[in-house]
């Protein structure tokens, strides 16, 4: 196949509908193996897998040859199985693209591509390894830098949105995000971090990768191999008149003794945690050996959250629920036989999952003088978030729920966020 004519069909895709892509790309792939060399299959890989809006690739070795997986809203789909033969040229081309030594197979790697390689301007970070049937790559597609959310876009209810509106319109202290690895915590502190650009406010972040460019904010990429992390340029910002600084995690106490202290003197931080649920998030902190009236006073809000895939909006049914499903969903007898939920039918659409895309579930923590008085005076984290509750903090639970009652996902998708 030539270039042009490849250029044609990448044209050509480009123009189908989602549901008519995804086939296309296993097929193209398959058809391109016995044609074309391994440089023009990476590099169609990749826009592929951009435009499909996929968030990895992953070429994991198995004793018959490598496995190209996508990870899609969260899950991993298997896409081709190449021979053994394809294998070692497919890894070098990408560790060569990637900046890493291609000699090397027995060390742990990682690499980058360069917005500069892709014409659709994004990056790709890329790591390496040995397993025992050769080596593994994965590549972290980077978000659209041009690409921002806002708090509605990202699933916040109303009452969620003005919360922490209220947090960040607060000229200093902190405002978290927590949640496992994946759910969506930097993009809602990017989203934030959007809010609050302007020309009147000097923003600094400090990222491990920088995941978007952001215009008129100073970012920061940590390199531990040369003993820069997040301790050591967070020291060096404070002493830079910051107004806002985002720490992309805190990882350490030391970090968090800093973001904290920062918080307290002026300025306003905006960092990300892994944490359960708000609650765990105080404890956590608790670990970190951070005083409990610095801790008080230095929180504005903790928003802990997690990604639900979507019911496929072309390709879904309506159905009564059954007996357990209400009960979960605390469906009154009395509306039983007028609620209908919704489900995905399977089909190219959806990868034949059911399910198009995902949306944010939220649980926002605002922190006020009764929750303070609570953490200086010592109770854990399970006790301010009961008080939480009481106050009308609607919880993770709350929120798949009433996504599920909106048959914006299933219940399914909430018994596996949940557990």
């Amino acid at each position: 196949m030539s270039s042009e004519a490849a250029e044609q069909d990448s044209t050509k895709n480009k123009s189908l509908p989602p549901e008519a892509r995804q086939r296309a790309f296993q097929e193209e792939l398959m058809s391109l193996l016995d044609l074309v060399g391994v440089e023009p299959l990476v590099d169609l890989l990749l826009e592929r897998a951009f435009q499909l809006g996929a968030t990895d690739i992953h070429l994991d070795p198995r004793e018959e040859g490598l496995v190209l997986r996508l990870r899609l809203d969260g899950m991993l789909h298997d896409i081709l199985h190449l021979g053994a033969n394809y294998a070692p040229q497919l890894i070098s081309r990408i560790k060569l693209i990637s900046g890493m030594n291609i000699t090397e197979k027995r060390l742990a790697q990682d690499g980058h591509i360069s917005n500069a390689m892709l014409k659709n301007n994004r990056d790709v970070r890329v790591g390496s390894g040995p397993t025992i049937h050769g080596e593994r790559i994965v590549m972290r597609l980077m978000p659209d830098h041009s690409q921002f959310n806002s708090l509605a876009q990202l699933g916040m209810n109303p009452t969620q949105i003005e919360a922490v509106n209220r947090a960040i319109s607060t000229p200093h202290g902190m405002i978290l995000s927590v949640g496992p690895v994946g759910c969506g915590k930097s993009t809602t502190t990017y989203s934030c971090l959007t809010e609050l650009n302007s020309a009147e406010r000097s923003l600094v972040t400090i990222e491990d990768p920088v995941e978007r460019r952001l215009e008129g904010v100073n970012q920061i990429q940590i390199d531990n191999k040369i003993k820069f992390g997040f301790v050591e340029a967070l020291r060096g910002v404070l002493r830079q008149d910051p107004d806002v600084i985002m720490v992309g995690e805190i990882r350490d106490s030391e970090t968090a003794h800093i973001a904290v202290r920062a918080g307290l003197m002026g300025t306003q931080v905006l960092s990300t945690l892994h944490a359960g649920d708000t609650g765990s998030t105080l404890d956590m902190f608790r670990e970190f050996q951070i005083p409990r009236m610095f801790l008080a006073d230095s929180i504005k809000c903790i928003i802990a959250q997690r990604l639900v895939r979507k019911v496929c909006t072309k390709n879904r049914e309506t159905y009564a629920p059954d007996q357990a499903t209400r009960q979960i969903l605390g469906i009154e007898p009395d509306n039983a036989q007028v609620i209908q939920l919704a489900r995905g039918v399977p089909a190219d659409s959806n990868f034949h999952t059911g399910y198009f895309g995902r949306t944010g579930v939220f649980e926002v923590l605002s922190m006020d003088q009764e929750l303070r008085q609570l953490i200086v005076s010592g109770k854990p984290g399970r006790p301010v978030y009961e008080l939480s509750k009481e106050k009308g903090m609607a919880t993770l639970e709350d929120c798949i729920k009433e996504k599920v009652l909106e048959g914006v996902t299933t219940i399914e998708e909430m018994l596996r966020v949940l557990m």
